[in-house]
């Protein structure tokens, strides 16, 4: 989910080519004068200096940056010769002498083909930064590549923007707690690109999906983990038999393949005979995490409905500002509502996606014109509109169905910069949930559309312009004498990073106990699954030890 943001870099750095001129010398000789890289202001180390291909005009970066340096996925096939990197959702596919890449089942190509240097993998590296918007700045004279991060930390000018203010509706089953007893202690466990559960090799094996499952499980419940959250509909498909959306492509390898069971039932029941809570998380407007549409199945929203998609970033996203595709992901969830024991409805932070530039937009254009009964003149206040809209609905139609279920939602963790908007945090952050994705959560909370909100605050005690405590505060500010509950989203996935404040498991730790000391936070949710049970720094005994004294 959740952080494809800090995914987004390492990519970078494997995959930027990025032209430069004024050296036209072999390249030893421009291996030579050794080329920085500079990731949000800090030197990204490399055993093996960056070198430029004189001929092609590109710049080839070691692999291990991404491998040790940056904490992305890498895993390396030597009888193939390929790389595979996943993270966040995405999955990036290299071949040594390859022509092209797949980036998220899409063959991409590449100007520079992966090759061997004095036994490193270098890799060439542009497209990745025009798919995914990051600001890239080269200095010929310095010879620097500085990359700006969507997380970077750069001051924002001042911005005036109205907020959106829908009337209220009435609260129609009072407030809900995703726990019963105590507080809760979550896992976000990811289906998309099987970065969770379940595993590739299982594959239409309803049996070893199955085991895996329950494997799961034991681990996070050993940590003392008592609900999680699964991604069952991860880009407009399901993990469910249903008749609106077709099955997912990560439970068989293809899209659209029945296999053979009925996997959600399984993981509910399997969840709740262990006493813990489930929660349908669904990612709403995602259509599909590459831009092909030729191999998805008839009844995919992208097939039925071409006119409601926008493409940008290389992937496929329903358009919110559609009622009639606002009302069909409604229709989605409502599906699961109605036919699952679910403990709660849970909406991760992708509403219009972040990354948008002066030469990449995310076309809404002629659907602003189309679809602005209310006039509304500024196009950043018509899209929180339009999101606001189906929160509303969304929770009207749960809450109306099954009172007791848990509707919440995950947004990014910092709101508004203060620099932006003076009831903002006290926090530097280049992208914000207001601005960014477009998600009003204040006017969420203050009409009590949602039961409980989970901010991604997934930064350290100790990252000065978006400190943890400070943000953490922040948003009990906003809950307090709300009947809205506060959990706090955090992320050891960046254990071991180097990113500051990540060097040591403890960091995790502090922040837990940093939460017992504000009334309004009331738990926690791990991103994800699969980082908590790799023990990173050996965070699990810390964990159990934590919860078994708490």
């Amino acid at each position: 989910m959740k952080f494809v943001r800090t995914w987004i870099i390492p990519l970078l750095i494997l995959m930027l080519v990025w032209p430069m001129t004024g050296t036209q010398k072999s390249d030893a000789a421009a291996a030579s004068r050794d080329i920085q890289i500079f990731l949000d202001g800090a030197l990204l180390p490399s055993d093996t200096a960056p070198f430029i291909k004189t001929a092609e005009n590109v710049t080839m970066v070691p692999l291990r940056v991404i491998s040790e340096g940056l904490g992305v996925q890498v895993e390396w096939s030597a009888s193939s010769r390929t790389a595979t990197l996943s993270k966040d959702g995405s999955v990036l596919i290299l071949g040594i002498g390859k022509k092209s890449a797949q980036v998220n089942g899409n063959s991409v190509p590449l100007e520079v083909s992966v090759e061997n240097k004095d036994g490193r993998t270098m890799a060439p590296l542009r497209f990745v930064s025009e798919q995914l918007g990051l600001t890239v700045d080269w200095d010929q004279n310095a010879r620097t590549i500085t990359l700006t991060s969507l997380d970077a930390v750069t001051e924002e000018p001042p911005v005036t923007v109205p907020p959106v203010d829908p009337s209220p509706t009435p609260d129609l089953s009072g407030p809900k707690q995703p726990t019963q007893n105590g507080e809760l202690r979550g896992a976000w466990v990811s289906t998309v690109s099987n970065l969770d559960w379940p595993s590739k090799t299982s594959y239409g094996k309803a049996e070893a999906q199955k085991e895996e499952y329950i494997k799961l499980l034991d681990d996070l419940q050993g940590m003392g983990i008592n609900a999680v959250f699964v991604q069952v509909r991860p880009s407009g498909d399901a993990i469910y038999p249903s008749k609106l959306v077709p099955w997912t492509t990560y439970l068989t390898g293809t899209a659209g393949k029945d296999p053979g069971y009925d996997p959600l039932q399984f993981l509910i029941e399997e969840t709740h005979s262990r006493g813990m809570e489930f929660h349908a998380w669904f990612n709403p407007f995602r259509a599909n995490t590459g831009s092909d549409t030729s191999k998805l199945p008839a009844n995919h929203v992208a097939k039925q409905h071409p006119e409601w998609i926008v493409k940008f970033g290389g992937k496929l996203y329903i358009n919110p500002g559609v009622p009639a595709a606002r009302e069909h992901v409604i229709s989605a969830v409502m599906e699961v509502v109605k036919g699952y024991d679910i403990d709660g409805v849970h909406l991760d932070d992708y509403f219009y996606p972040t990354g948008e530039t002066a030469s990449a937009k995310f076309n809404d254009d002629s659907t602003y014109k189309s679809y602005n009964a209310n006039k509304i003149a500024n196009k950043g206040d018509w899209r929180r509109d339009n999101i606001n809209e189906f929160v509303r609905d969304l929770g009207i139609s749960v809450h109306q169905e099954k009172p007791a279920i848990a509707y919440g939602i995950s947004p990014y963790g910092v709101w508004r910069n203060k620099a932006s908007d003076v009831t903002g945090s006290d926090t530097k952050a280049s992208v914000t949930a207001y601005d960014s994705t477009y998600a009003d959560v204040l006017t969420w909370i203050r009409n009590g559309w949602i039961d409980y909100v989970t901010p991604q605050i997934y930064w350290s005690m100790t990252r000065k312009e978006v400190q943890y405590d400070i943000i953490a505060n922040w948003w009990a500010g906003k809950v307090r004498g709300t009947n809205v509950k506060l959990y706090i989203g955090h992320a050891p996935y960046k254990l071991g990073s180097p990113e500051i404040g990540w060097g040591n498991a403890q960091e995790i730790i502090n922040q837990l106990e940093y939460n017992r000391q504000i009334p309004e936070i009331s738990g926690s949710i791990f991103f994800s699954a699969k980082d908590l049970r790799r023990n990173p720094l050996g965070l699990i005994p810390l964990l159990q030890s934590y919860y078994n004294n708490n």
